[in-house]
């Protein structure tokens, strides 16, 4: 696996800049995935070394990452996530301008899990759940596309990709959900940008960014 940028580490976290086209957790088809490689990293310093993977990133999505390194750690942070105290800001270059500049979205969405992929559904349906982002344009692009940030409100599999979607604004790369342009392979472009949560052992208030490339 190619270089992993480290954003941030701490003798209890590792924050990473995760690589597009990666998967997080170790994979039984054998892919390269971002939990070996952090175990690897780890072992070159300790004797038993333990990544916990925090959150996920979907395959094709780059940015910011969080692993702790000790199971204590990973139960705090798992707290956070499941109390939506943490803060997550993305950046999407979508193919189409939307209508409006800035605006929030709700979508009952379902998982089809045989084909791996998020629907919308028109209203509550059984297995559906109510999910929410804002977006704000923050700047247009040549070939009518732009740059969108995006905060999600809650954390459903493949949320922003098919909430983006659904207003006409697939997220370029995203051919799961109409995307017709390429972005790099196996690679979309979303990126997590930001994220900002709490030190489960000094109770700092942390905030990471990884640097987009586009």
């Amino acid at each position: 696996m190619s270089l992993v940028p480290i954003l941030y580490e701490s003798p209890h976290l590792l924050v990473i800049n995760k690589p597009g086209g990666i998967v997080v957790e170790r994979d039984p088809h054998g892919y390269p995935s971002i939990e070996e490689w952090a175990l690897d990293y780890l072992a070159a310093t300790v004797k038993k070394p333990y990544a916990g993977i925090v959150h996920r990133l979907d395959r094709p999505v780059s940015g910011v990452l969080l692993i702790a390194k000790k199971k204590s750690v990973l139960r705090e942070l798992n707290r956070q996530f499941e109390q939506r105290s943490v803060e997550k800001i993305y950046l999407a270059v979508v193919e189409q301008v939307p209508d409006e500049t800035f605006g929030t979205l709700e979508h009952w969405i379902s998982k089809d899990q045989k084909e791996k992929r998020a629907i919308v559904r028109p209203g509550p349906a059984a297995g559906a759940f109510l999910c929410s982002l804002s977006y704000e344009l923050r700047k247009t692009l040549p070939h009518g596309r732009a740059l969108l940030e995006v905060r999600p409100h809650t954390g459903k599999f493949h949320q922003i990709r098919v909430q983006l979607a659904a207003i006409g604004c697939p997220i370029v790369g995203d051919e799961k959900y109409g995307a017709t342009s390429v972005f790099r392979p196996d690679a979309i472009a979303l990126h997590a940008w930001k994220l900002g949560f709490t030190d489960p052992v000094s109770g700092e208030q942390l905030w990471v960014e990884a640097p987009a490339d586009f």
